[in-house]
């Protein structure tokens, strides 16, 4: 029997001034935050893209509205749709083909290949993954999707200190490993490690 195959999917934005990164922006200055985006989405796709073990996925609102030049041509674009986060995250869940998923961020730069490698390596073991993030947040989670697809974002406060804490609630019952812990770039100070480490 041959092995399920893995989808691995960037939630992104259009990389427009003023609608990406706003709260770095509000400490650098709205052109120079969307420059860093457009430049941590580059690295990010680069980076994972290319690793055949799995399918990359960039799930954008508004994809029709995109130029095709400004994503690579060996993934797949989808939609996220409406809603909140959680609704547009668990919408990819729910509508990617047959496979365990992994959904991430694309403001990660510390990011490696083997991060993602692994998530999937102990999805042969849990339903569920998790890559926390120092402010309570997580920059990855991924699920088997081997019995069921689990409804995982009800009652999460997004953009909190609970929100990983809120998710891991509502999997009472699943198997759940948590990978290493990295931090995004989402205000000045961490705009600054991450030029210092460039």
């Amino acid at each position: 029997m041959s092995p399920r195959p893995q989808h691995l999917l960037v939630m992104a934005k259009q990389p427009r001034i003023g609608r990406v990164k706003t709260r770095l922006g509000a400490g650098i200055g709205a052109m120079e935050a969307t420059r860093a985006y457009r430049v941590m989405l580059a690295e990010t796709l680069n980076t994972l893209s290319r690793d055949p073990r799995w399918q990359t996925w960039i799930a954008v609102s508004g994809v029709h509205e995109l130029h095709a030049s400004v994503w690579p041509d060996n993934v797949n674009l989808v939609d996220q749709g409406t809603g909140d986060l959680g609704d547009r995250m668990q919408r990819m869940f729910n509508t990617l083909p047959i496979g365990p998923v992994v959904i991430i961020g694309s403001d990660i730069p510390d990011i490696e290949r083997g991060d993602i490698a692994e998530a999937f390596h102990q999805l042969g073991r849990h339903d569920a993954v998790f890559g926390p993030a120092p402010d309570g947040g997580y920059w990855l989670v991924g699920q088997s999707r081997r019995r069921t697809v689990l409804q995982i974002f009800d009652h999460v406060r997004w953009s909190s200190e609970h929100a990983l804490a809120d998710t891991m609630a509502n999997l009472k019952g699943a198997s759940v490993k948590l990978l290493r812990q990295l931090a995004d770039v989402d205000d000045a100070a961490s705009y600054r490690n991450w030029l210092r480490g460039r």
